[in-house]
């Protein structure tokens, strides 16, 4: 898992890449749980963790160019 400051030296790019596929994996985990053929359910809680992280980032800095302008 990503913590913040390895999130924030990434490049807009890279991070919108990461939200993607971090919500594609919560979306996996979830379809296990309701097959119940979760092995660890605290993957969702960490994912969730990480999509918040991400979307903590882009807005600081859609607040940072906002600013500047």
């Amino acid at each position: 898992m990503s913590k913040a400051n390895v999130l924030r030296e990434m490049s807009d790019e890279q991070l919108e890449h990461e939200l993607r596929e971090t919500q594609q994996s919560l979306f996996r985990i979830r379809f296990q749980s309701a097959t119940e053929r979760n092995d660890t359910p605290s993957n969702v809680r960490k994912l969730r963790q990480v999509i918040a992280r991400v979307k903590t980032i882009q807005r600081e800095r859609q607040i940072a160019v906002a600013a500047e302008n």
